[in-house]
């Protein structure tokens, strides 16, 4: 392939260029975060923590249980980082109750509801009970996006596929799946391209990327800081070890290539595997 020759001064030049386009790129990325501050140990302060983390970040949401959602809307005021309202408990909860529990969030300021299924209804594959309980649940939340939870680690492929399968059927907005690349990937198969994929327990940079490949749209994570800041210094020594180079070959770009770097910004797209750059 033919190159470009780089001088010493021209490298580090293009060095901050690649920095400057990566932190561009990065920042779209930490908007596809949704933070994860719906475990039962979650107080006032962590939550406070968790939704100042999102603010700065500028992270899609903030994932929280229904007796904090008033708290993280005040928390959130002036940002546009969504408050999101893990719904159903166990999953164990009947549907009135399911409903009732969605509608008060909704009154708080939820403006996103993950469904928690009946688990005993899924492992026995009852379709019938669970396409009924997630259309209600979608009626309760009239244009609040409804995304059904297929985290629980007791879940296997099938199991995901099947929940993945009747939330397209029933019109539910999303389900989010367990960060592990073969269930998005199972997710999305079964889905039919009609409903988003979400991964959560996303640990570190590595796995961000490796989910936002394989096709999730939005990653949910405790850790919010750690992720940026592992992007943020991969960056860096990006960018450093092009600049200590006394000169290098860069590719000529592409035909009709655009070389400026992309401005972060608005909701985060739907993700097609092979097409990010994270």
């Amino acid at each position: 392939m033919e190159g470009t020759f780089l001088s010493a001064a021209e490298a580090v030049e293009y060095g901050e260029f690649k920095r400057t386009r990566r932190e561009a790129e990065i920042s779209v990325t930490l908007h596809k975060l949704t933070v994860d501050a719906s475990r039962r140990e979650t107080d006032r302060f962590a939550l406070k923590t968790a939704c100042e983390s999102a603010r700065k970040l500028f992270a899609y949401g903030v994932l929280v249980s229904p007796v904090h959602v008033g708290a993280a809307k005040k928390y959130l005021a002036g940002s546009e980082t969504y408050v999101i309202c893990l719904v159903g408990g166990t999953g164990e909860t009947i549907v009135p109750v399911k409903r009732l529990e969605a509608k008060k969030a909704i009154s708080q300021g939820a403006r996103e509801i993950r469904l928690v299924l009946c688990y005993s209804a899924l492992r026995a594959a009852n379709a019938s009970y669970l396409r009924r309980e997630i259309k209600k649940l979608k009626r309760a939340a009239r244009k609040i996006p409804l995304v059904v939870s297929l985290e629980d680690h007791t879940l296997g492929e099938e199991e995901i596929a099947l929940g993945a399968k009747l939330a397209a059927e029933a019109n539910a907005d999303a389900v989010c799946v367990r960060g592990e690349t073969q269930l998005v990937l199972r997710a999305l198969r079964a889905g039919g391209g009609k409903i988003r994929v979400d991964a959560s327990e996303v640990e570190n940079a590595e796995q961000l990327r490796t989910l936002a490949k394989s096709g999730a749209s939005l990653l949910g994570t405790a850790d919010p800081e750690r992720i940026a800041k592992e992007l943020y210094e991969r960056a860096r020594e990006e960018a450093g070890q092009l600049a200590s180079v006394p000169g290098g070959n860069i590719p000529s770009p592409a035909p009709g290539g655009n070389m400026s770097p992309s401005a972060p910004g608005g909701n985060p797209p739907t993700s097609v595997p092979g097409q990010e750059n994270i």
